[in-house]
């Protein structure tokens, strides 16, 4: 059910061409996930999805436990029913979340009582960036709450340390993670769900080494590199990436997590990365902010022929730009000639429709990269 073909292999870098089969469709690798935390990507009809090429979405374990609650979700027929998606779905296990959010709240005007994340052998007592309320989650509930969510691909639960961390501590924090792994794996009861363990270690390729070492001892269809974009510089996420692949199964899905600049990605790919996902062209799109190919002085993106620079829509020098984002992109925005001007003036009213059509330039430009990338593979000049 979740068999890995490797289909292409380029001979100048680790990039590689798979399939993987998922009980809702392969997915052609190397893939970007377009991230939809609460069960949907910021604006996207599923349609949409499909029609700019996704081929897998991610949804996010804490934030629907949280709110409408898995219960509800299961009662439902599952996420693909719940939210009218029939494609794959990975869910990750909460496992950041926990750590991040109830920290970021605490500088929240709003939240400044939250309490941070209290973490033991048993699991983590965490409290809700929502409204304060106290929760736990170990990794037999973030199995149970994947399970009843019914994604294709679930996440071991983790202990997912910030890049700051120090030696003993990081140690003690990779020995919680394979622990919480076995259990993990000892929860889980569906056969029609992968599960994908988690390689930690920060950027200490000792632990890195040991960590990876350790999880491949289960077999699973997958694994996952995490803690890497916690607050490392992009050299360090591409030399652990690169370390953590080359000790990875070669036949097997290999998952970076939070990825999503382009050079990040046309980086990782070289080092053997198949899937990767990030909030990123979404989020920037909120804001009015578009990434755009050119043919020079932008940033670099070697081997798929272009460079791209990133565009603040919202600038008055955009005010009287009466041409389309990127004349030369085949997404639905810039094919139907919506101009920067209108759309600049959709973002400034704070209409909805403005920054839906960032949206779908910025998945799509992410899209086609990763598809100009598999092409390149091909022709052997990545």
């Amino acid at each position: 059910m979740f068999e890995y073909k490797i289909l292409a292999k380029s001979k100048i870098s680790k990039a590689r061409i798979g399939v993987f089969s998922t009980p809702h469709g392969c997915i052609e690798t190397p893939v970007f996930m377009p991230v939809g935390t609460v069960g949907a990507v910021k604006t996207m009809l599923p349609a949409e999805l499909h029609d700019l090429g996704a081929q897998i979405i991610l949804a996010n374990t804490y934030h629907l436990h949280l709110r409408p609650s898995e219960l509800l979700i299961k009662k439902a027929g599952g996420l693909h029913r719940f939210i009218n998606y029939n494609g794959p779905i990975l869910t990750d296990s909460g496992g950041f979340q926990v750590f991040s959010l109830g920290e970021r709240s605490l500088k929240e005007k709003s939240l400044k009582h939250l309490k941070p994340a209290e973490i033991t052998e048993d699991g983590v007592v965490f409290y809700s960036h929502l409204d304060g309320s106290k929760h736990f989650i170990s990794p037999e509930k973030s199995i149970e709450i994947q399970e009843a969510l019914g994604a294709d691909i679930i996440m071991a639960f983790d202990d997912c340390s910030p890049a700051d961390l120090d030696k003993q501590s990081l140690e003690e924090s990779v020995g919680r993670t394979h622990r919480w792994l076995e259990r993990s794996i000892g929860a889980k009861t569906r056969n029609d769900q992968a599960l994908f363990p988690i390689c930690q270690g920060g950027t200490d390729l000792k632990l890195r080494e040991k960590s990876a070492n350790y999880i491949q001892k289960f077999d699973t269809p997958g694994y996952a590199i995490g803690g890497v974009a916690v607050g490392e510089s992009k050299e360090k996420i591409y030399s652990v990436s690169k370390f953590c692949s080359d000790l990875l199964d070669k036949n097997k899905p290999r998952y970076l997590m939070g990825i999503g600049y382009p050079e990040d990605i046309t980086n990782i790919v070289r080092h053997g990365i198949d899937m990767f996902d990030c909030v990123l062209p979404t989020r920037l799109a909120r804001h009015g902010v578009v990434w755009v190919k050119t043919s020079r002085g932008g940033v670099d993106l070697g081997g798929v022929g272009y460079e791209y620079k990133q565009v603040d829509l919202t600038k008055s020098a955009q005010k009287e730009d009466f041409g389309a984002i990127d004349e030369k992109c085949d997404c639905y925005t810039c094919r139907n000639k919506f101009s920067v001007s209108y759309i600049r003036h959709l973002i400034q009213e704070k209409e909805p429709l403005g920054i839906h059509l960032t949206t779908i330039h910025n998945l799509r430009f992410t899209v086609k990269l990763v598809e100009d990338i598999r092409e390149a593979i091909k022709q052997g000049v990545f």
